[in-house]
């Protein structure tokens, strides 16, 4: 008999091994993550009504685990968490719907902003680099 006639004692499958445990799926989380650092892409996703779908907020609320300091030394853009604490809001999503809002808010992050996010990233750096706005 096959693995798909014989599915696992009891009738249910055998647990799941990943091949490469769990490379792949981090490498592409982090990608996403730092594809939320670009506010044209967020616009797209807001257009294609992903913010719709119960699931893929479910998604967004996971990824906040980058947040933690054992995953952020592997974030290269700091603002993508910045965007993903604001997609947490359904009123956020709802406004990155339309079209103007993504190149006005863009220009909008200030160095404050990006303050922010350092200091509950990286709580023991004490230099916060220096951004032009």
């Amino acid at each position: 008999m096959s693995d798909v006639e014989n599915p696992g004692v009891g009738g249910k499958p055998p647990p799941y091994k990943d091949p490469d445990n769990g490379s792949q799926r981090f490498l592409l989380e982090l990608e996403f993550v730092q594809c939320l650092a670009n506010p044209t892409y967020i616009h797209y996703l807001a257009q294609n009504r992903y913010f719709e779908d119960e699931a893929f907020i479910g998604y967004l609320k996971y990824l906040k685990y980058w947040q933690r300091p054992e995953y952020i030394k592997y974030i290269m853009y700091p603002h993508c968490l910045f965007f993903l604490e604001l997609l947490q809001n359904a009123n956020f999503r709802n406004a990155m719907a339309h079209p103007t809002n993504k190149v006005i808010f863009w220009p909008r992050i200030t160095r404050s902003h990006l303050s922010t996010v350092f200091s509950f990233c990286l709580p023991s750096c004490s230099v916060i680099p220096s951004f032009k706005t």
